[in-house]
């Protein structure tokens, strides 16, 4: 297991080498950046080439990159103009698949091993023309993905197209070689059915194509990203369930923490000792 850091974290601030030296001293061995131009301008390749030195200075490595979900220099997830690979409409789908594989094409000045993507909105609902329209969309982008030494992920979301199960039939049905999954256990914990069993229920079906994870916390209501044992997820019953990926010991896991705003708001520093601190508690369950 490899311990890397979202830097969803800090998503409305620049990623400065300041930063990524905050990140190093909190233990981590790697990250993971979102893909949103005030944040991190996957476009700019005198910015892309200055976050290859950053990394190399604090010995930290690139793992991945998450996907931008938004057309507009927003530095949010929620503002801007929606992103998707499930765009019905032609136009827009280009336009979507064209600022993908710009984000892909960071891979060609700064390698990275895979990119996590969104099969749609938080509320996207299962619909034969959204599945056609992302099956033409990562028909071209993991060709395109490939050339880069990328993989694409998909990750389990709250939604009908997010849902695990709909995931793995996507995959089997349409046979998009080299397409893996991304394993959102905070995500799970928001799914149907009896609270104990939702992320046994949401893994099972991911299981053998799961190529990283998302690590979060929550209370089983809202998308509440707090770190590990903040919330009610089981974590030695989770722990045990994702020793059992058949990536086992060399899994990437990715803390994915949600960044808080106002004049309470930690600093950096502060952020990074609590999560620093959940890991241990992680990584000690994780034995």
């Amino acid at each position: 297991m490899r311990i890397l850091l979202s830097s969803y974290a800090f998503i409305s601030r620049k990623v400065t080498p300041e930063l990524l030296g905050q990140i190093a001293h909190a233990g981590f061995e790697g990250v993971e950046l979102f893909c949103s131009r005030s944040h991190f301008d996957y476009t700019s390749r005198a910015q892309i080439q200055a976050m290859a030195e950053a990394l190399n200075t604090n010995k930290l490595t690139l793992e991945s990159l998450h996907a931008p979900n938004s057309r507009d220099l927003s530095a949010t997830r929620e503002g801007g103009t929606p992103l998707s690979i499930c765009e019905v409409e032609r136009v827009r789908r280009i336009e979507a698949m064209d600022e993908l594989k710009r984000a892909i094409d960071v891979g060609e000045d700064l390698p990275y091993s895979r990119m996590i993507l969104h099969m749609g909105g938080s509320r996207e609902t299962a619909d034969p023309r959204k599945r056609d329209a992302a099956f033409s969309t990562l028909e071209h982008l993991v060709l395109h993905a490939h050339h880069c030494g990328v993989t694409l992920c998909l990750e389990n979301t709250p939604s009908e197209m997010g849902d695990p199960a709909y995931l793995r039939t996507f995959v089997d049905e349409t046979r998009l070689s080299g397409l893996r999954l991304n394993f959102d256990i905070g995500h799970a914990h928001l799914c149907d059915g009896p609270a104990e069993e939702r992320i046994e229920k949401c893994f099972e079906p991911m299981r053998d194509l799961v190529a990283s994870v998302h690590l979060h916390d929550n209370h089983g209501e809202k998308d509440e990203h707090l770190p590990p044992y903040a919330g009610t997820i089981d974590w030695p019953a989770a722990v045990k369930l994702l020793k059992t990926s058949p990536e086992g010991q060399t899994l990437p896991v990715v803390l994915e923490l949600k960044e808080k705003t106002g004049h309470d708001a930690p600093a950096p520093i502060e952020l990074l000792e609590s999560a620093r601190a959940a890991i241990d508690k992680f990584e000690e369950e994780w034995g």
